[in-house]
């Protein structure tokens, strides 16, 4: 008779062990059935002592079971708001020099890259994606008055390496991407790959204006195949892309080489 009863102990404690991840429900009422079998049924055949073990037992067994109960949910539920968050989230960048985005980001718009004439003292520093399509409110045609001026821009590469020669003097294309479940998007000077847990976007040359030129410019990472926009093969100036090179001293050589161009890479991350 006492080891039909142990048999059946056994059986109520490995019922609960291979379901971890029942219902609170569930739980209660196994619990409620073996405390109740264990005050009831074995109170005439073991003595209080050890009734009073087991019961110790279960307590301390049941209490891990809804630890690891609570633990797991809390889990779950991190886990699910972490991908509504992912599934949410967007970003937008800037691809320079090029008419198109990327195969995973959506088109915004393909436009013109403008920006402040580089000989102005007051020049603003940041270049603009234009649209090809501008909506107008109040104006008055004509160039008058204390005004700042937007111009459009060209690659001023003369001297420098490889395909980028061939662009010289040609306008910028840019083209404005949105990029789903995505949190971030980061610009990288001097990598062609993205660190890891980033995702590439797509690789470039870091340019800027001149160096000796009154307008300030920003460092831009204009795309490594790039492309011009259609009748644009005219000196006309503006903002102007240059490529940039490594000067050592207080930048560390080596790693760096005096007077080698930098590249760049636009990478995202979840």
């Amino acid at each position: 008779m006492f080891l039909d009863k142990t048999m059946m102990i056994g059986v109520l404690f490995l019922m609960l062990e291979i379901r971890p991840a029942v219902a609170e429900t569930n739980t209660e009422t196994c619990k409620d059935m073996l405390q109740g079998y264990l005050t009831g049924q074995l109170s005439s055949g073991l003595g209080t002592y050890q009734v009073e073990v087991l019961r110790r037992e279960f307590k301390s067994f049941t209490e891990q079971v809804e630890e690891t109960i609570r633990v797991f949910k809390e889990t779950v539920k991190s886990d699910i708001q972490k991908m509504r968050d992912a599934q949410n989230s967007s970003v937008v960048y800037t691809r320079w020099g090029k008419k198109t985005c990327p195969s995973d980001a959506e088109i915004v718009l393909s436009g013109f890259t403008g920006g402040s004439y580089y000989g102005h003292k007051g020049a603003a520093v940041d270049p603009l994606c234009l649209p090809k399509d501008p909506e107008w409110g109040l104006y008055t045609d004509g160039t008058d008055g204390d005004k700042a001026y937007v111009y459009g821009a060209e690659y001023e590469t003369a001297t420098s390496p490889g395909n980028l020669r061939s662009l010289y003097q040609h306008d910028v294309p840019c083209a404005i991407c949105l990029l789903r479940n995505r949190s971030v998007v980061k610009m990288f000077p001097a990598r062609k790959s993205c660190y890891r847990g980033w995702k590439l976007e797509y690789r470039g040359n870091l340019m800027t204006g001149y160096h000796d030129h009154l307008a300030g410019s920003m460092y831009t990472c204009v795309d490594e195949h790039p492309d011009t926009l259609y009748g644009g093969h005219t000196n006309k100036n503006g903002y102007l892309f240059h490529s940039i090179e490594a000067r050592c001293g207080s930048l560390k050589c080596p790693p760096y080489v005096e007077g080698r161009e930098i590249v760049c890479v636009v990478c995202s991350k979840e």
